[in-house]
């Protein structure tokens, strides 16, 4: 997850000058699926599935790939890539996890959500305020994404199922944007130059 829309710059949206392929691309793609999954069962949209059709995924895609993406992303020598990818890795193989090996009740699975989320929400304004040395594609992901977790992670501690479907709403648009950002980086690096533009950073320390 990384810079601006030149071409030459090392990000997941445009051309790497490097030894191997960018990670980038597929991180996000296994972010922006799990993503969805999940958000579709918030939002009420899968009322009539199982309810866990995200949860091989989030073990697979969105766990294990993921990781592996950050791992390739500290091969790449990219701080920002590897955190955020092996730290969302993490977090949907933990998720994954807790959803089969807890046993929350009823009225402790929304206060167990509750935590986890908050805990992440914390991780994830720092690197959203970092991300704003990126590009705008990549920024829009952390926004949409934080605003997803504060409104799940209150509507976990109020017990409030409108806040959830809200947290629903918006992870879905953040998995919307996490896959145009990871559509940007495979098409960019494939012809070596900005097809999907990405944005210019909002700021420079």
């Amino acid at each position: 997850m990384s810079t601006t829309d030149d071409a030459r710059a090392p990000t997941p949206v445009s051309v790497v000058s490097q030894s191997i392929a960018d990670p980038a691309p597929l991180g996000l793609a296994a972010f922006a699926l799990t993503t969805f999954l999940l958000s579709a069962v918030n939002a009420g949209w899968a009322n009539n599935t199982s309810t866990l059709q995200w949860l091989g995924y989030a073990l697979g895609y969105g766990g294990l790939v993921q990781l592996l993406a950050g791992m390739w992303e500290f091969r790449n020598r990219n701080v920002f890539g590897s955190t955020a990818f092996s730290s969302y890795g993490g977090f949907w193989i933990g998720l994954a996890f807790w959803a089969l090996l807890a046993h929350a009740t009823a009225a402790q699975a929304p206060k167990d959500l509750g935590w986890i989320l908050l805990a992440f929400a914390i991780f994830n304004t720092y690197m959203l305020i970092w991300s704003t040395q990126l590009n705008m594609a990549v920024f829009l992901v952390f926004a949409t994404l934080e605003l997803t977790e504060i409104f799940l992670f209150i509507g976990g501690f109020a017990g409030n199922s409108t806040l959830n479907k809200v947290g629903g709403y918006l992870g879905v648009i953040t998995a919307l944007v996490a896959w145009y950002t990871s559509a940007a980086g495979v098409i960019n690096g494939m012809k070596g130059k900005v097809v999907l533009p990405v944005g210019k950073p909002l700021f420079n320390l």
